[in-house]
């Protein structure tokens, strides 16, 4: 990872289940679902730690680097 740079989460939402795990699995708080349709990540919470990719079933959360 480069310098000034840290990793987050990201959903591809038209992919998204909704299920609520990636949410359960966050430890700051970061991912929430939105109206029930599919999963969003808070960027400013996200701490990069891929536990929401991990527990996602549907396998569509990445781990995108983004400028700090």
């Amino acid at each position: 990872m480069s310098k000034g740079k840290r990793m987050t989460a990201q959903v591809t939402k038209k992919l998204c289940v909704a299920c609520g795990c990636c949410a359960k699995a966050c430890p700051v708080s970061a991912v929430n679902i939105y109206k029930g349709m599919y999963a969003i990540v808070d960027a400013s919470r996200c701490v990069g730690c891929g536990r929401c990719r991990r527990e996602c079933p549907a396998s569509i959360i990445e781990m995108m680097e983004v400028a700090s």
